[in-house]
């Protein structure tokens, strides 16, 4: 009796067609475009909050430098003027020794742009482009700015 069945089990086994290969593999690949496309919308989402971050950072220090200058750096002295002392425009005399950033480096955004500063003395704004690093644009290529936040 058993000896029958395992005839029966032999005989019923049989391999996967080439049909049913193709079908299984399309969906994988499909299930997996699925999957790949979320985490490049996570990785999007990080690099934006990511960017806001350090917009926030630089304009904390930006501000420090008000302290004790008493002005915003221009948008000539730039960002530079948080690392060295700024040589034209108005004069700093409590300008921290050491600078306003550790590591003496401004940091770029995500997509390894410079950070755009603009600033007339009194007031400023910080920008980045986006990943495109071209004007306007949607999700990650979208432009932030500093006032917007």
């Amino acid at each position: 009796m058993f000896k029958d069945m395992r005839n029966l089990a032999a005989g019923s086994q049989k391999g996967m067609s080439l049909v049913e290969i193709l079908i299984a593999l399309t969906l994988m690949g499909i299930a997996g475009t699925f999957v790949a496309g979320k985490v490049y919308e996570r990785l999007e989402d990080g690099q934006i909050q990511s960017a806001k971050i350090q917009m926030k950072s630089l304009a904390d220090r930006v501000k420090e430098f008000r302290r004790d200058c008493a002005y915003y750096p221009t948008s000539d002295q730039g960002l530079e003027a948080l690392i060295d002392k700024p040589t034209g425009g108005r004069e700093c005399k409590k300008y921290a020794s050491g600078g306003y950033i550790d590591g003496g480096k401004i940091p770029k955004d995500p997509w390894d742009y410079d950070f755009i500063y603009e600033s007339d003395g009194k007031t400023f704004d910080i920008k980045t482009l986006g990943a495109d690093n071209a004007e306007g644009g949607e999700r990650a290529d979208a432009d932030i700015s500093l006032k917007d936040l």
